[in-house]
């Protein structure tokens, strides 16, 4: 192991970069916006990092704990805790740009601007855009995808499936 530089931050930090979400491989921690803070405790060599869940069951924070533990002590950090904080709950909209657009190239319709989906409790279908042809001619199939955090939608013009990032 190669020993902590004098900018700790700074390399904790381009090693959280490295880290993946396990259901959703092309994002990173950062651009799902669970990484909340990273915290150097010099006077016991310890780094903290702290990450808010998704939703509070969400299965891949363990998987995501334990990746954070190994880029940080590949990386040279022998003492690491993970913080998990729930409030302020996370919400999509602290997905990044750079996230979101990794999603649509990904081929998971990204979550529309602002948290909430009122539409849903009005009777009002939500109009998405295919991540593989574009079209808004889309349909929701189940309010539940591939995961709890989507839902499963079908483009009606290319006749596509595809999971859409839902709102919290």
């Amino acid at each position: 192991m190669q020993p902590v530089t004098s900018a700790p931050l700074t390399t904790a930090h381009q090693l959280l970069r490295t880290v993946c979400d396990p259901e959703i491989p092309v994002l990173t921690i950062a651009d799902l916006g669970i990484l909340r803070d990273v915290r150097w405790h010099e006077s016991d060599g310890t780094l903290e990092v702290v990450i808010t869940p998704t939703y509070s069951g969400c299965p891949a924070m363990n998987a995501i704990e334990v990746n954070i533990r190994a880029a940080l002590q590949e990386g040279g950090f022998d003492q690491v805790r993970v913080t998990t904080v729930l409030s302020p709950a996370w919400t999509t909209d602290w997905l990044s740009a750079e996230g979101r657009e990794k999603l649509r190239i990904y081929g998971i319709a990204p979550p529309a601007d602002g948290s909430m989906d009122k539409k849903a409790l009005l009777g009002e279908r939500r109009a998405l855009i295919c991540p593989h042809c574009g079209s808004e001619n889309t349909e929701m199939i189940s309010q539940f995808g591939s995961t709890a955090c989507k839902a499963l939608f079908r483009c009606i013009d290319c006749l596509e499936p595809f999971d859409y990032f839902k709102c919290h």
